[in-house]
């Protein structure tokens, strides 16, 4: 398992090479949420780029350092889409970021994520319910009934109860798994850390979720899955944390953090409360 203090300074590395590279990490994301992924993308770093066509999002792949899709709101042009996307970067060796919004909602959004398996997803970012159906429709944990536990966008499981579920996942793609909850769960199939912090206003605006998936996608571009991951987890955080001080209102919450996703330093992210044990 790996140390504490070697996963702290593959943060400060990590946010350190975003700020000075400017990664590009495009994403094929929920229509409800393209604004704050964006700019959540570049408030910590990176450089955003947003599509929808098919032949963009392989031009996204080979013109980027990684690569977001998120699941939340389907169009038909999508069904070509997402499977080319996918397979260009795991054809290419990018990392690329899933986010199972809606698993278990209408027959193509389950065709579509079963047939992500082979490609394997760097990171794969959800709540409980979605990685423990994930999980199952992959054949890895539990099996595919699983699926009837997603309600929507919404959890009914614990953070806890995903735990397997995200080990298993990790395991199989040889990457990264977080689970989003009040204290978050990042897993790459050996370690399991928690991050915590954050605040509960997180759950009274649409997209953190979302943009949380984006924000890894620009940290997977500089760095393994595992460490990409916690670095986003942690930036969101601390983030979550300090705006919270400030705001106490969802809309002038919003504000506040993206300013302070922007503010938050390399030593403030690798400094924000982690706990790691054995998977």
């Amino acid at each position: 398992m790996i140390e504490m203090n070697q996963l702290q300074s593959g943060i400060v590395e990590a946010a350190s090479k975003v700020r000075a590279s400017n990664p590009m990490a495009g994403s094929i994301t929920n229509s409800v949420t393209i604004d704050f992924v964006a700019n959540a993308q570049l408030a910590v770093g990176g450089s955003a780029a947003m599509v929808y066509l098919p032949d963009e999002g392989e031009c996204l792949v080979a013109a980027g350092g990684a690569v977001y899709i998120n699941m939340g709101t389907l169009l038909p042009v999508y069904e070509e889409t997402l499977p080319r996307t996918a397979a260009a970067a795991h054809a290419a060796g990018k990392p690329w970021v899933l986010d199972p919004v809606g698993i278990g909602i209408g027959s193509l959004r389950t065709k579509l994520l079963r047939g992500f398996k082979p490609y394997k997803p760097a990171i794969v970012r959800g709540n409980a319910s979605e990685i423990i159906a994930l999980a199952g429709l992959w054949d890895l944990e539990g099996d595919a009934s699983e699926l009837s536990r997603a309600r929507g966008v919404d959890t009914t499981d614990t953070v806890a109860a995903a735990r397997d579920a995200a080990v298993a996942l990790a395991r199989y793609t040889g990457g990264a798994v977080a689970v989003s909850g009040e204290s978050d769960l990042v897993t790459d199939g050996s370690t399991v850390a928690y991050s915590t912090g954050g605040s509960a206003l997180m759950g009274k605006v649409t997209g953190f979720g979302c943009s949380l998936g984006g924000v890894a996608a620009v940290y997977a571009a500089q760095a393994d899955p595992f460490t990409a991951t916690l670095a986003a987890v942690a930036h969101y955080n601390v983030a979550g944390t300090r705006a919270a001080a400030t705001a106490d209102a969802p809309a002038s919450f919003k504000v506040a953090f993206i300013d302070e996703l922007y503010r938050a330093t390399p030593d403030d992210i690798a400094n924000n409360p982690l706990r790691i044990e054995e998977a």
